[in-house]
């Protein structure tokens, strides 16, 4: 190797970490980022002002029981949510896998005549563009949008996270359905199987605790997700907390926070022993 090239080599982290720092320093000039301000006695005095008047958490009936049914809905809106992203990732990610509809083990010494091959390129290209515009648009936008169309209530909380969490999954699968090992595939092409049969049962076994798994993590991130989307009228905590901002009822969105942390504690709780017990 020639001393430019070694060179060159050495300082290349070093260029790498100066840009990295060069974007940084613009994104906080930027965003006109105040550290001093936040952190000078005034500004944490206030903020210990207002921590002060969270205390104690609103623990009467009423206020116990709004959070417990806030909180079951916003349970509901996540699961529900997720159900609905499963069942609409699942056939993209077919659609965006490559080695499904045209290329790979599956078609190894056969040719696709130009009609059909063109056709599954048309299904591949449409499925990753939907997968594309579903997860790029963020769960909140989604939730304003559907709010629109149906209403204020959970049901435009669950088709955002629907939809969102929909994209993200679809990718994720196609990338898992896209790695597989492909010697068992091969094993069951030289017995004569079928296409259809391969997928079946050699792609789908390996890729399904995988998917599992995925889902079960985005049900977790769903969960925080939920909390966030009544702040635009999508129901359940998040819907409570933005009411008692707007009224200045601290005590009680003490207590609102403390069920967004209870609920989404438990649920973790759930999805590791879950996954622990089905994979």
């Amino acid at each position: 190797m020639s001393a430019v090239a070694l060179s060159r080599r050495r300082w290349s982290p070093w260029l790498i970490v100066a840009g990295l720092g060069a974007l940084v320093g613009w994104s906080y000039h930027g965003t006109r980022v105040d550290m001093g301000a936040l952190l000078s006695v005034e500004g944490l005095r206030q903020i210990g002002v207002y921590v002060a008047r969270l205390f104690p958490p609103d623990l009467s009936a009423g206020a116990l029981r709004d959070a417990a049914i806030a909180a079951v809905e916003t349970f509901a809106i996540s699961l529900v949510g997720s159900v609905l992203a499963a069942c609409i990732a699942f056939p993209l990610a077919l659609g965006a896998t490559r080695t499904i509809l045209y290329h790979g083990v599956l078609y190894e010494g056969q040719r696709l005549g130009r009609a059909p091959k063109a056709l599954r390129l048309g299904v591949y290209a449409a499925s990753k563009t939907v997968l594309a515009v579903l997860r790029t648009v963020p769960e909140i936008v989604w939730a304003l949008i559907f709010v629109f169309v149906v209403g204020l209530g959970p049901f435009p909380g669950v088709l955002a996270l629907g939809v969102h969490t929909g994209g993200v999954l679809g990718k994720l699968f196609g990338e898992v359905l896209e790695d597989v090992d492909p010697r068992p595939l091969e094993a069951l092409q030289s017995t004569g199987a079928s296409r259809l049969r391969i997928v079946l049962y050699g792609i789908l076994p390996q890729a399904i605790p995988q998917f599992v798994s995925y889902a079960l993590y985005r049900w977790e991130v769903n969960i925080r997700a939920a909390a966030i989307l009544g702040l635009v009228g999508a129901g359940g905590l998040g819907q409570r907390v933005y009411v008692a901002i707007s009224l200045f009822l601290e005590h009680q969105l003490l207590t609102l926070i403390l069920a967004i942390y209870v609920m989404v504690t438990l649920v973790d709780a759930l999805s590791a022993w879950l996954r622990a017990r089905v994979l």
